[in-house]
């Protein structure tokens, strides 16, 4: 039985370690650090959309009140040029603007969202491009794009009713799919390249796959949806599911390759799966008969995390590769999407029925 006092415990010292996370021991190859907490990247955004959640569920009013201080920070110090992963911190600050009412927050996710629709490249099919801070990256898409930009781009379409941009978000979960899901196993490809036609090293990826399984639990909490396509996200969603729980391993984790037990086990992917099996659980989109991979993952990432709520075997940002061990060779340490991906499963298992 989940242990309600311990999982608070951890949860404090997981959010307090994230919030003041610096980048100690990697030499960074991004013109961005992917490690600091105070830089506008796609591991700070994932970062913030974990303590939003925190904040959903316990109100705390020192979340929020770093929530608005990391943005007013970023703010004043001008915001990095716009790209797929650039956007991922805006999921957060759109909520921000329901929570507060904050016009120059509103005119940020209004001006990126926009952005969104005419200004970010397009490849085959109309996909996003997933152009990144100093790569264009012709003609790629990556399964990492749903979570980073297309949350967001939902989320923008509802709060400023602009059906386009919803219509458009759906389209773009449906060609992601199209291109990245492996009818075969049930899994996804972390990548595929319109230029050459090809999913690159066609690979299943970890924490790629977990982009979905915990992406599409909250794309479908965020826009109104037709009865067809909720089956067919849904549908895919159960079959990616039903994949993993067979690749699952008996202490809950799951390798950072999904079908090679060579590679290592790795914990942002296992927190992220993980939580996305118990929110579907808790909003009726996945069977019951789960419940028990997501609770092993919840206790197997209880296990990685350190004294000082440091979340351990966490990979490091990871481009599309082309072969499997490109993957094996990714340093692994301490990251913000490590903490906020656990901080997701942590909070999602306060949530979990519990036997009177």
């Amino acid at each position: 039985m989940l242990n309600q006092m311990v999982l608070q415990e951890r949860i404090s010292k997981v959010s307090q370690a994230m919030e003041s996370m610096k980048n100690t021991s990697i030499n960074e190859q991004f013109p961005i650090g992917l490690i600091d907490i105070h830089l506008w990247e796609w591991p700070q955004g994932v970062g913030l959309y974990g303590l939003l959640q925190l904040h959903e569920a316990t109100k705390d009013p020192k979340v929020l009140e770093f929530l608005e201080s990391w943005y007013n920070a970023r703010l004043m110090e001008g915001l990095p040029e716009k790209n797929v992963n650039t956007c991922a911190p805006l999921l957060t600050l759109i909520s921000l603007c329901e929570l507060t009412g904050n016009k120059e927050y509103e005119q940020v996710c209004e001006e990126w969202s926009s952005w969104i629709m005419d200004g970010l490249l397009r490849t085959g099919d109309g996909a996003f491009q997933h152009m990144i801070t100093g790569d264009a990256n012709d003609g790629q898409i990556l399964i990492d794009t749903l979570f980073m930009t297309v949350l967001f781009l939902a989320k923008a379409g509802v709060y400023f009713k602009k059906p386009d941009m919803v219509e458009e978000a759906k389209r773009q979960f449906l060609v992601h799919i199209k291109y990245l899901y492996n009818k075969k196993t049930g899994l996804f490809y972390h990548g595929w390249d319109f230029n050459e036609n090809h999913n690159y090293g066609a690979v299943h990826w970890g924490r790629g796959n977990a982009w979905y399984t915990a992406g599409v639990m909250d794309f479908l909490n965020i826009i109104p949806i037709e009865d067809g396509l909720k089956a067919y996200l849904l549908d895919t969603a159960t079959a990616q599911v039903r994949a993993l729980s067979k690749l699952q391993g008996e202490d809950g984790m799951w390798h950072t390759v999904l079908d090679d037990p060579t590679s290592y086990k790795e914990t942002s992917a296992t927190a992220a799966i993980g939580y996305g099996i118990l929110k579907g659980i808790r909003y009726g989109y996945l069977d019951e008969s789960y419940r028990q991979n997501g609770l092993s993952a919840l206790e197997a990432v209880l296990k990685h995390i350190d004294d000082n709520g440091v979340v351990q075997q966490v990979s490091y940002g990871t481009p599309v590769g082309q072969d499997a061990q490109f993957y094996k060779d990714i340093a692994i340490s301490p990251m913000g999407y490590g903490q906020a991906l656990t901080l997701f499963i942590l909070i999602e298992g306060l949530r979990v029925p519990t036997a009177d």
